[in-house]
């Protein structure tokens, strides 16, 4: 996904179209990892540390709704062909760089000490079988 976005910040002032596509793979890719992560992961990180109220699932739920404020502010300049997503794009690195970081050193590294390989399998075949609906959706709203 990272590669998408470097795609098109780097394509936006000169080819939009491309830019826009790629920015399009990577707003639904974003979102898809948010509903894998809220449908799927932190349940089961929850169930299996009984910890939801004050853990790093509740923190990172709360900054959700945040990265996606972001996404749909660099989406509705998109939508009108406006190039100029700069501040945008810095806030949403921003954001998931902090986020990136909880997932990368504390959410990954606890759910592989929590579960088993059987129960890692089936959520990532669960991730595979997320409805498009449920992440294919755009300003906003399906």
């Amino acid at each position: 996904m990272d590669e998408l976005f470097k795609t098109f910040q780097k394509l936006k002032r000169s080819d939009f179209p491309k830019a826009k596509e790629a920015f399009k793979e990577f707003k639904f890719g974003l979102q898809r990892h948010i509903v894998w992560e809220e449908d799927l992961l932190f349940p089961l990180w929850e169930e299996k540390t009984g910890m939801s109220e004050g853990g790093p699932t509740f923190v990172m739920r709360g900054e959700h709704p945040r990265i996606g404020q972001q996404l749909e502010a660099i989406h509705d300049k998109v939508a009108e062909q406006n190039p100029e997503t700069d501040q945008e794009e810095q806030a949403l690195l921003s954001l998931l760089g902090t986020h990136n970081m909880k997932e990368e050193r504390v959410l990954y590294p606890s759910i592989d000490q929590v579960t088993s390989v059987e129960e890692r399998e089936t959520v990532f075949q669960n991730m595979k079988n997320i409805p498009e609906d449920r992440y294919k959706v755009c300003c906003g709203q399906h």
